[in-house]
């Protein structure tokens, strides 16, 4: 059995200025930047990117983007490219955020050509998917993920697909305080595990971390952590602060 190492990724959102930023990742070197049990990212807004690199440079945490265009360069005007992020060292990328779905009508197809590019510079992306409150009231959960997750990873080989990163977050447990039962996230994250089983085979499926991305927090990380198929999470509000953020880690750590 392959034991795959945790990893717990911090999404600041549109928070932080790099002065804060800087504030906040000093404080997580002081407390993270020398262990390797879990693998550890910070994703600051693009503002943030390069301070933040310069402040996390000799320990072991690792930067990442939130979102990031296909093309490599051009004509398009406030987006940002995967070359530009990995000349400032980021080697982790968010790509599907609901948010970015629901808010700025990013679609399968279009999250898909992000992944590619990602993969093709060497950016290792964190690709989310999770149903809204209205698909798991139908009973469409498990519909809703297989369609974005097949259509997400389109076109990647089995080699590369053994460096994607997937989280769940179901939509309806993003900031408002819900969280999915332990089982519900078992479920899904267990059913994600076994569509990775027939894309690219098991070997493959299980290299593939797959974070939980609803509202975790210290309280409630222990249980999920320990389930079979939840190998870290994708972290909102409780990345802001130094405290939460490391208590996060240390419960991922703690996991046997």
């Amino acid at each position: 059995m392959i034991i795959r190492k945790k990893l717990i990724a911090g999404n600041w959102k549109m928070n932080k200025t790099p002065a804060d930023g800087v504030a906040l990742v000093t404080e997580l070197v002081a407390a993270l930047g020398k262990q390797t049990d879990v693998d550890v990212v910070v994703c600051p807004p693009f503002t943030g990117l390069e301070s933040a690199a310069k402040a996390l440079d000799g320990s072991t945490i690792k930067l990442g983007a939130q979102n990031m265009h296909f093309e490599a360069s051009g004509a398009f005007t406030g987006e940002v490219s995967a070359p530009m992020l990995r000349a400032i060292f980021a080697t982790h990328v968010i790509l599907g955020h609901s948010e970015r779905r629901t808010l700025f009508g990013e679609q399968d197809a279009f999250i898909n050509k992000k992944v590619i590019a990602a993969l093709k510079n060497q950016l290792r992306p964190i690709l989310c998917v999770g149903e809204t409150l209205a698909e798991r009231e139908a009973g469409t959960t498990l519909k809703v993920v297989q369609t974005q997750v097949e259509a997400g990873l389109e076109g990647v080989s089995k080699e590369q697909a053994a460096t994607v990163v997937i989280a769940y977050e179901p939509v309806w447990a993003i900031g408002t305080g819900k969280v999915a039962t332990t089982d519900q996230a078992q479920e899904v994250h267990a059913y994600i595990r076994g569509l990775l089983v027939k894309l690219f085979g098991d070997a493959v499926a299980q290299k593939v971390r797959i974070l939980y991305g609803g509202s975790m927090k210290p309280a409630n990380a222990p249980e999920l952590l320990s389930q079979k198929d939840i190998d870290g999470g994708l972290i909102g509000g409780a990345s802001l602060e130094a405290r939460s953020f490391t208590d996060l880690v240390k419960s991922a750590a703690a996991v046997k």
